[in-house]
């Protein structure tokens, strides 16, 4: 090549250089992998191989938090966009929209792990009640490829108002339903070609049915969801990432495990039994299951060549504990069902104790409206307390291991006999409540915790943390315990209460992106993940709300280690002398919630409590 020649291939890359961002430039492809309900203590080498490898070969979070309340679709909401829960307005699983959704059968309360329900939902509030733009949607605005594959419900979050299929790709639980998002022309050519059916398989398609979660005469699943997350796995790793590597520009995935939350929950390990809960082989053989998914991934990613480029994020949505149904002031408790054992809470346990404590009627959202009598208790736990169900003066949304309580007219002289009821159930540890309505004694406000903000969905009156203990394995986080308002049984799995062992979720990161073998002891929390997922990406999201994570910059190639700060906030007392703490940790002025409740009612308080003097 002459001078001259070689002189303007020079200025045209210079001049190239100019004008492509210097993200394009130094371009990265991501997986965000969620094994969803992944506890950090229960990953090793022998245990979790694949996961153990990305932990200790690139960068460890050993100081993870999940966002409280601990469920699956709020914690989604934040991965999926950086906000915490009072921007994102998902604030559990199971919500009070104050309108019937038609997709969930007219229901006030629907349980949102679903499509169609997100797509009612979003219909009803302007086209997207979360009202943040999530990572999806920005990247593939941006240019990106992206794909979400995995659970039904949390991976339709990560682009919920993207139904044509065209734009992103979208295999979930309901892919080649009436109920999924439809599958684009190309990706059904790639699926026959692959030799994968263009309708997902169900958990009970396992042998031994995954599915199945047993009742109070028999135990759940032995077995994990293997034929289904082989599924999704062979989708992402057969289809969809080489086609990517095809379109030879950068990517975003998430893939949502639904193990080990789902077999966790299920598991008959532990028939009415604490113990072993969740510590069971079931439970072992869904991380493995998880672990297997991961590690086929990253096989495909070094065949197609895209290791180098590509980052890979890990991120549990929550921890776990074993459900207890145990209870000595609960008047449900009290009472006799046809398939509850006799002295153990039913289902909707906290409407039915509330309803009776008002002298008001119950009854069911989810079966019409009707009244719940005696004997009987709300099909799915929630429940609409007051004479006329159209417009109820309290609203029960049943979640599992804390539940939220809404007082639609804002009403403070019905809120604080709503508080005065709850602080009387020994299964209650904790309570923090709408300062728009008032300050009330052993209680916290909702602020504390980032759940008032800009929502658009109705904000809960009341937040409600369930007590949980720990059964004597000498790791409390482990073995944990948790009063939950669910269908399942005790001795069967759960979260989203306030300890530690449900806010403690397995962490880490591989790739061009972050460092090599570090170990990050500041706290991190799933917020962060969504800004620095979009960070990395280079991606430009243009937010709203304020309560927002942080980049995680220490854990970035030449990012230093932020000072952290240790704090402790306690309510004033109520009359019965109990009062609310709330523990953790704090970066600048992103707040990190370790655990809260009434001292010696939940796991992890108490030590952390004693760390912080």
């Amino acid at each position: 090549m002459s001078f001259r020649a070689k002189l303007l291939s020079a200025v045209c890359v210079a001049i190239f250089l100019q004008i492509v961002p210097a993200s394009a430039q130094n371009q990265r492809n991501l997986i965000l992998f969620v094994p969803d309900g992944l506890r950090p203590l229960s990953v090793t080498a022998e245990t979790a191989p694949a996961l153990a490898a990305v932990r200790d070969s690139g960068v460890n979070f050993v100081n993870p938090h999940s966002l409280f309340p601990t469920f699956t679709m709020a914690n989604a909401s934040g991965m999926a966009t950086g906000h915490f829960l009072g921007d994102t307005g998902a604030f559990s699983n199971t919500i009070y929209t104050a309108y019937p959704v038609p997709t969930a059968g007219g229901s006030v309360t629907p349980f949102i792990e679903s499509d169609p329900i997100l797509g009612d939902i979003d219909t009803h509030f302007s086209g997207n009640f979360v009202d943040e733009d999530s990572i999806l949607f920005i990247a593939r605005n941006q240019g990106l490829s992206t794909a979400a594959i995995g659970k039904l419900g949390p991976t339709l979050m990560f682009d919920h108002t993207e139904r044509t299929g065209e734009a992103t790709v979208l295999v979930d639980d309901s892919t080649g339903s009436k109920q999924g998002v439809p599958l684009s022309q190309a990706m059904q050519d790639a699926l026959k070609a692959a030799g994968l059916s263009l309708v997902a398989p169900s958990r009970k398609d396992t042998p031994g049915d995954n599915a199945n979660a047993g009742d109070f005469s028999k135990p759940g699943t032995l077995v994990a969801n293997v034929v289904q997350q082989k599924y999704f796995a062979d989708v992402a790793a057969k289809v969809v990432l080489p086609m990517f590597k095809a379109r030879n520009k950068p990517f975003v995935l998430v893939f949502w495990s639904r193990d080990p939350d789902g077999t966790q929950h299920n598991q008959g390990d532990s028939h009415l039994k604490v113990s072993p809960g969740i510590n069971g082989p079931t439970s072992l053989a869904s991380i493995k299951n998880a672990d297997d998914n991961l590690a086929q991934l990253r096989k495909a990613l070094d065949e197609l060549g895209l290791a180098a480029t590509t980052d890979i994020v890990i991120a549990a949505d929550h921890g776990f504990s074993t459900i207890s149904k145990e209870s000595n002031t609960s008047a449900a408790a009290q009472a006799n069902y046809a398939d509850v054992p006799a002295g153990l809470l039913p289902p909707g346990f906290v409407a039915i104790d509330l309803a009776k404590a008002l002298g008001l009627p119950l009854n069911d959202p989810d079966d019409k409206n009707a009244a719940v009598i005696a004997g009987k208790y709300p099909k799915r736990g929630n429940g609409l307390i007051g004479s006329n169900p159209e417009k109820p003066e309290v609203v029960v949304a049943a979640n599992g291991g804390s539940d939220l309580v809404y007082v639609p007219n804002k009403d403070a002289a019905i809120t604080a006999k709503v508080i005065d009821a709850l602080l009387a159930q020994d299964y209650v540890s904790g309570l923090f409540v709408d300062s728009d309505i008032g300050t009330f004694p052993g209680t916290l406000p909702l602020s504390a915790i980032n759940m008032q903000g800009m929502a658009r969905t109705p904000r809960p009156a009341i937040v409600v943390n369930f007590r949980s203990y720990a059964t004597d394995c000498g790791r409390p986080v482990v073995c944990s315990v948790n009063i939950a308002d669910t269908t399942l049984q005790q001795g069967q799995g759960m979260h989203g209460s306030f300890s530690r062992a449900d806010t403690m979720n397995f962490m880490a990161a591989i790739g061009p992106s972050f460092k090599s073998g570090f170990v990050d002891e500041a706290p991190v929390s799933n917020a962060d993940i969504g800004k620095t997922i979009a960070h990395a990406l280079g991606l430009k999201i243009p937010f709203k709300g304020s309560l927002q994570g942080r980049i995680l910059a220490e854990a970035l190639p030449g990012g230093a280690g932020p000072t952290v700060e240790n704090w402790v906030e306690r309510s004033n007392p109520s009359e019965n002398g109990l009062a609310t703490v709330l523990v953790g940790q704090r970066v600048s002025q992103t707040r990190y919630f370790d655990a809260a409740g009434f001292p010696g009612r939940t796991v992890g308080l108490e030590e952390r409590k004693a760390a912080s003097r």
